[in-house]
């Protein structure tokens, strides 16, 4: 099994290649919003390094949101392209599950509240904690909410850049980051039982409705 892994839903954009228990590859690019000018170069230096072609992965496992309208949409794009031209199942993996998952490999938590900014005074959030298996999993379902009413909803630690918008003294893990090691983790469970989707389903979710108007709103691309 070779799974590859990308992750632009964060504004961030990494690569990940792993097989049933290693990881073979790994690149970050942590430049703001430059994911459509890194993603295919880095996934070209999985290739190469590793001496493969697109059509020897098994699947591809992308975070499919909630996140940066554009980074999730990049995310989604290429995802389908690859699989589809290769012949490929897909993981979606919410970018929510993958920030827990970077908060148990970066700090050992084990039970936490991801929340990402998704502007205009509101964010992502749902909670999560760790399984047997040690893939953090969800325990109430992803939603988008305002400020004041996302209180009523934390279970767990913070993490995650919305972290400080609803608690301003909490500030430890307000700069954590899923990257693609986190949306491997994650995928290689689901792909080992082969549970996956066809291209055609590799969607993006961005839990806000009608999300391409809010850009300009939102102050971001």
């Amino acid at each position: 099994m070779k799974l590859l892994a990308l992750e632009t839903a964060n504004e961030q954009c990494s690569v990940c290649v792993v097989d049933e228990t290693q990881e073979l590859f790994f690149q970050l690019d942590t430049r703001a919003r430059a994911q459509t000018q890194t993603i295919l170069p880095m996934i070209e230096q999985a290739l190469t390094g590793l001496e493969l072609t697109a059509g020897a992965f098994t699947a591809i496992a992308f975070s499919r949101g909630p996140g940066s309208f554009s980074g999730v949409r990049i995310n989604a794009a290429v995802t389908q392209a690859l699989a589809w031209a290769n012949d490929l199942p897909v993981v979606p993996v919410s970018s929510l599950q993958a920030l827990a998952q970077a908060a148990y490999r970066v700090a050992g938590l084990t039970a936490v509240t991801a929340v990402l900014d998704a502007r205009m005074k509101e964010v992502y959030l749902a909670s999560f904690q760790l399984d047997e298996q040690g893939i953090m999993q969800a325990v109430d379902a992803e939603q988008l909410l305002s400020y004041s009413d996302a209180p009523a909803w934390i279970k767990f630690d913070l993490v995650g850049s919305g972290a400080t918008l609803l608690q301003p003294e909490q500030i430890q893990y307000k700069d954590l980051n899923a990257s693609a090691q986190d949306i491997a983790t994650i995928a290689r469970v689901d792909v080992r039982d082969q549970k996956w989707v066809s291209a055609e389903q590799a969607l993006p979710i961005y839990l806000r409705d009608n999300a391409w108007k809010k850009i300009p709103e939102q102050g971001k691309a």
